[in-house]
């Protein structure tokens, strides 16, 4: 009696074994399904269109973005042609106005000398320019002389801004100031500032008192500001 139990016990301890083993051999015996390998090549090579997460779009082709050249010309304001659009009475002029242009908040002039007697005075404080030279229709100040140009010369008042401070311990104020300048219009017998050839094409900064000739004229223009 105690040897069937023990036989029986022994086969029920056993049961769950057999039952694994053979539900091991029924998944061995199917046939294993094959999967077909799927082709990455067109992620190596640039055959075909890149990958990209979503619906795959078309790249846009950008516009080649066109880089401003820098500008190294001379600091003068000269017109070129009639393209610009400067024109005075139909005469096309050599110099076109700066941005900075201003009309002058001081009352400056010009004295005109000759052999040491002023015959002259040029007020200067009406408008931004004065143009110096030997064609009537453009010139605001007319020179006679046979060795000045038709557009000779300009005096151009431009706005300065500058940082100044009373003191180093002080915050820097914006001043604002309106400064006379002298730019030779590539004349043919120059333009002296205090009896000095000055360059062509440039503006050149002017001072109270200066002197200008203009040619080969002996008369001299006497730069001068006053309070009325």
């Amino acid at each position: 009696m105690d040897e069937r139990k023990r036989r029986s016990r022994s086969r029920s301890r056993d049961r769950p074994l057999r039952d694994e083993r053979r539900r091991s051999r029924r998944r061995e015996d199917r046939p294993r399904r094959q999967t077909k390998a799927r082709d990455f090549t067109h992620l190596l090579d640039g055959s075909e269109e890149k990958f990209k997460w979503g619906q795959p779009e078309k790249e846009e082709e950008k516009e080649p973005v066109e880089v401003q050249k820098p500008n190294f010309g001379l600091s003068g304001a000269l017109a070129k042609d009639s393209a610009t659009g400067n024109t005075r009475n139909g005469v096309v002029m050599k110099w076109c106005e700066p941005p900075e242009a201003r009309v002058p908040d001081k009352r400056w002039r010009l004295y005109v000398f000759k052999n040491g007697e002023n015959i002259a005075t040029l007020h200067l404080h009406r408008q931004s320019a004065c143009l110096f030279g030997r064609d009537k229709k453009v010139a605001d100040a007319f020179l006679e002389h046979e060795s000045i140009s038709k557009q000779h010369a300009v005096l151009q008042f431009r706005l300065r801004v500058k940082e100044e401070r009373a003191s180093e311990l002080d915050q820097p104020e914006m001043v604002h100031e309106i400064i006379p300048y002298i730019m030779d219009l590539k004349s043919t017998n120059h333009t002296f500032l205090n009896g000095n050839k000055i360059e062509h094409s440039r503006y050149i900064e002017l001072r109270e008192q200066d002197v200008l000739t203009f040619g080969e004229s002996t008369r001299e223009y006497v730069l001068m500001k006053t309070s009325k």
